[in-house]
């Protein structure tokens, strides 16, 4: 299970003595902790797939940052940002290819026979429901976009 994989690397970092991985984990670690107790109100729980799409976002936000640092000149934050995404990276699968992505969404339209645009929803539902934390959503939404219009 992934929280378990989680707390486990946090032992093996502080015992290791890496900083930057204490950290990032704690960060991932508060980060559940906050959506745990927001479900909780609801009466749900956070599932794998609720953490694996929370990693992505983690990474996502990082990317955004990096971006930004990087037209500040801020290089040793930019690296900071960078080595983080490495370490969340760490935890999710395998992340599909272009071409392995453009597989996905072509058998998914196929297979819920997307007609036009009007079906992206759920396209797109379909392909979060079965690649969870394995896919980058924005690049497979243009390629659905690109296929259904």
């Amino acid at each position: 299970m992934l929280r378990d994989r989680l707390n486990e690397n946090l032992k093996v970092a502080i015992r290791n003595k890496d900083q930057r991985s204490v950290c990032t984990i704690r960060l991932i670690l508060a980060a559940l902790k906050d959506r745990d107790i927001c479900a909780r109100g609801r009466g749900e729980e956070v599932n794998e797939t609720d953490i694996l799409n929370m990693l992505q976002s983690m990474i996502k936000q990082r990317l955004d940052s990096i971006a930004l640092y990087e037209q500040g000149c801020r290089m040793d934050l930019a690296e900071q940002e960078q080595e983080e995404v490495e370490i969340i990276k760490s935890f999710l699968p395998h992340q599909m290819d272009r071409g392995e992505i453009e597989s996905a969404v072509d058998s998914v339209i196929g297979e819920i026979k997307a007609a036009g645009l009007k079906d992206m929803g759920r396209v797109m539902a379909a392909l979060r429901a079965r690649y969870a934390g394995q896919m980058d959503f924005g690049r497979a939404s243009q390629m659905a976009k690109a296929r259904l219009a």
